[in-house]
């Protein structure tokens, strides 16, 4: 998609532009087969995280979860007809339908994201109170005596949780750059593919690097 938006305006490139939107096709249907097995796993997903103790995380990872498995059945749905079982089937109902189950997924765990953030946000301005009458030990000298009582204060101190926290940084740009292309497909927030390609790239990177190194990606 990225490729074929750098190079559509370029003239002698509609040929390869053709070819490269036709791979981008053909690759869409056969991620949607390849899909089938995870709505088996976001059930199972589900299940397990309501045995989580903390309410709000439970809530998210289960709500999400399950919508992901609502965004599964879509998708199969659109397989069924981009493969030519069921050519009756509405694909623009279906896709809408999907496209809002993805972005409500999303929604919940950027949710579950900022619940993590504002604990750890708070946690920080307790330790801040705390060592304020006491010696500073080497974990909190890290904040740099930040007092959360102005923007570029809750901005630093953000930084450093963030910095602090690989696994929920890492959650939190992948989220984001996901959501892009849920917020133009519903015209929420319509950008254009080449945006919509870099996002993708960037969360698949991130996916591969949490699946290539387990320690990195946010405990559920």
């Amino acid at each position: 998609m990225l490729l074929s938006y750098l190079i559509e305006h370029k003239a002698g490139k509609e040929k390869l532009v053709m070819k490269l939107k036709q791979l981008e096709s053909n690759m869409s249907s056969g991620r949607k087969m390849f899909r089938l097995g995870n709505m088996v796993h976001a059930l199972v997903a589900a299940r397990r995280t309501t045995q989580l103790p903390d309410v709000v995380p439970r809530f998210c990872l289960t709500a999400s979860n399950l919508t992901r498995a609502l965004y599964f059945i879509c998708d199969a749905v659109l397989w069924l007809k981009s493969a030519g079982l069921q050519p009756d089937i509405d694909q623009l109902k279906w896709r809408n339908r999907a496209t809002k189950c993805y972005y409500l997924s999303l929604l919940i765990n950027l949710a579950r994201d900022w619940y993590e953030i504002s604990w750890r946000l708070e946690q920080a301005v307790q330790e801040e109170k705390t060592k304020e009458n006491s010696s500073w030990d080497k974990h909190s000298q890290k904040l740099h005596h930040v007092k959360c009582d102005g923007l570029h204060n809750f901005l630093l101190l953000l930084f450093q949780i963030l910095k602090r926290n690989p696994p929920l940084l890492l959650d939190l740009v992948k989220n984001l750059c996901d959501l892009s292309g849920p917020l133009d497909t519903l015209g929420i927030y319509k950008t254009n593919p080449g945006v919509i390609g870099f996002c993708g790239i960037v969360s698949s990177l991130v996916g591969v690097f949490t699946l290539a190194n387990p320690c990195l990606k946010l405990k559920q």
